[in-house]
């Protein structure tokens, strides 16, 4: 697998990789949008973001980038910086397939994206990413299944993921809704030619959201790689939308709540890689002070009052405005 490469690296933010969710496109549902932004959001702006970030990030030692088919123009934004940087071969280079982009680079499009996970999007999306990424591609993930999800049962779809995966590519899932646990068990059942076909798994788990931890734990002991997204709760646990608790074992730590929220999830033995969104350097560096955050037991019960009911947690990011 690709990701033991992390496990040389010699930095220890090497479990901490960076998603390009954010800064792909214009419009996203992530909390301060406008502050961290701005209004400039031209293709050629957030290119130069995106190169920005990816510079700051490879040198303070993360050595994983995660894009998707639907973050806009995320995976041609890495795969510039990657032809102007043919020297960095180090870094292990994710991607996701399963949402079509629909907003033409708008903020206030009816539909940001459709999500679609038959074999025919399969093929067409994986040429795309091949035409831009190529080679450097080394996961390749199913974006957001769900129970009820095709990509699960579509036998024809295993026998073309299997296939990529003997040339290879590994194969994973991300998974997204309140039934994320019962997703990620699902996926472990899918075998093809008599092996287990998925070998990672991306969740959405922070401190308000933990319903698949056990799933996860599940996950890593089959062997697979955990990845973790929206460990910020898409903004909610960030200044200065945080919960109180949060900023009170910040405030202890001398350190921001982001870190204090990374450094909670970096302290599950399952989690191989935990992403940053990071729209800003700025945002990026504070995100990497979370290995350096050491939080006492006492700090970790009171964290652990802020888990929400998971239906509410996702009905509440559901809600929240693309921008």
């Amino acid at each position: 697998m690709p990701f033991a490469r992390l496990a040389t690296a010699t930095t220890p933010t090497c479990h901490i990789g960076l998603g390009l969710a954010a800064v792909g496109r214009p419009g996203y549902i992530n909390l301060g949008r406008d502050r961290d932004l701005g209004e400039e959001r031209t293709v050629e702006a957030l290119r130069a973001r995106t190169h920005e970030l990816l510079d700051a990030a490879y040198a303070q030692g993360v050595r994983y980038i995660d894009a998707a088919r639907s973050y806009g123009r995320a995976e041609e934004f890495l795969a510039d910086w990657l032809a102007a940087n043919p020297g960095i071969d180090d870094v292990v280079i994710g991607s996701k397939w399963g949402y079509t982009y629909t907003a033409d680079w708008s903020t206030d499009a009816e539909h940001h994206e459709i999500k679609d996970h038959s074999l025919a999007t399969y093929e067409r999306q994986r040429a795309e990413t091949d035409a831009l990424l190529g080679e450097r591609l080394d996961l390749y993930q199913i974006h957001s299944v769900t129970p009820d999800s095709p990509a699960l049962t579509d036998k024809k779809l295993h026998a073309k993921l299997a296939e990529a995966a003997a040339g290879g590519l590994t194969v994973g899932i991300s998974t997204s809704g309140p039934a994320q646990a019962d997703a990620i068990r699902a996926a472990l059942a899918v075998e093809a030619d008599g092996k287990p076909l998925f070998r990672t798994v991306q969740a959405t788990y922070n401190l308000l959201e933990t319903s698949a931890e056990p799933a996860l734990a599940e996950a890593h002991d089959a062997g697979l790689t955990v990845i973790v997204k929206e460990g910020m709760a898409n903004g909610r646990l960030a200044d200065p939308h945080a919960p109180q608790i949060l900023r009170d074992v910040a405030a202890e730590t001398g350190l921001g709540c982001d870190a204090v929220a990374l450094a909670w999830i970096l302290r599950r033995p399952w989690a191989g890689v935990v992403l940053s969104g990071a729209a800003t350097v700025v945002q990026l560096t504070s995100n990497l002070h979370a290995p350096a955050v050491d939080l006492t037991d006492e700090q970790l019960d009171r964290l652990a009052t802020l888990t929400e009911d998971p239906h509410s947690y996702w009905q509440h990011r559901g809600s929240l405005p693309w921008h």
